[in-house]
């Protein structure tokens, strides 16, 4: 039997304000954007090159979900980003003023960095040697 994660359910404010940033500013792709109804969408996002887990981006439906927008994991890191590229997404990163939290430093598993999103959520961008 195999198993594998395939997608993991981001919850956001607003569809088109999450996909400018991920889009826009971290330079993933736009797999699927399907209107299931006037207020919900099938939203799903990738980091280019990716051939693994990807990104539902859920709108949050109320109050409950909306307190977890940008604290899904109580404030630990929250979504680990490889790259094979470090220098280009730490300029792009740089580039559009995204919050570095901490780092970028060498690690004995490699170089990294933690950012936070537009939400405030945070991520390891780490480059793996």
């Amino acid at each position: 039997m195999a198993q594998e994660l395939f997608q993991i359910a981001l919850v956001v404010d607003d569809y088109d304000k999450a996909l400018d940033f991920y889009i826009h500013k971290l330079n993933f792709q736009l797999i699927e954007d399907t209107i299931l109804t006037p207020q919900k969408r099938w939203v799903v996002i990738q980091p280019p090159g990716s051939k693994g887990c990807k990104l539902l981006l859920a709108k949050a439906k109320n109050e409950i979900e909306t307190a977890a927008i940008g604290n899904q994991t109580g404030g630990r890191v929250f979504l680990f980003l490889h790259t094979d590229d470090f220098e280009s997404d730490l300029k792009r990163l740089r580039e559009y003023k995204i919050e570095i939290v901490r780092g970028p430093v060498d690690e004995p598993y490699g170089r990294v960095l933690v950012f936070k999103d537009i939400y405030g959520n945070l991520w390891d961008l780490i480059q793996p040697k």
